[in-house]
């Protein structure tokens, strides 16, 4: 997939409250069908994410939007809609010692990848690239103070 491929389709956002909820169904549907109208949602291709949680060790699943950099790996953005916090997804990659390696499922495939935190420079142009294709991101960005990361899931 060329870069020019992944713009998204115009969509309507979900109330903050409702995005949990929406994300616990869109996970079970992505358990048990490969469909493309449960895996391209809002115009985007989603990816299943597999982590365990830092504190609890349990297994935690969340479907999630992806994007694919210059080098064709695929990145995913912990926007959580512009909230001021950051999703707990996020959270558990950031304990690379519980989470060095992660499972990653695709509509048609299955990998185990290692979650990589942009930051420094490459952020920055990752960022630009992003957002010249997405340009919700940038709202999502205005509606909180803290940086919204994003994270390459390298394929092992």
């Amino acid at each position: 997939m060329g870069l020019t491929d992944q713009r998204n389709n115009p969509f309507t956002e979900p109330e903050q409250q409702k995005l949990i909820a929406l994300g616990r169904k869109h996970v079970i549907g992505m358990e048990y069908t490969d469909a493309e109208e449960v895996w391209v949602s809002s115009g985007m291709e989603h990816l299943l994410l597999q982590t365990v949680g830092r504190k609890s060790g349990k297994v935690h699943k969340v479907a999630l939007p992806f994007w694919v950099d210059e080098a064709g790996h695929r990145i995913v953005v912990a926007s959580f809609v512009g909230a001021p916090q950051h999703p707990a997804w996020y959270w558990n990659l950031t304990d690379a010692g519980v989470n060095a390696e992660v499972r990653v499922k695709l509509r048609s495939a299955e990998y185990r990848a290692r979650p990589e935190i942009v930051d420094g420079p490459e952020y920055q142009q990752l960022w630009a690239a992003l957002t010249a294709d997405r340009e919700f991101y940038r709202d999502y960005q205005s509606r909180t103070e803290r940086r919204i990361p994003m994270v390459r899931l390298r394929e092992l």
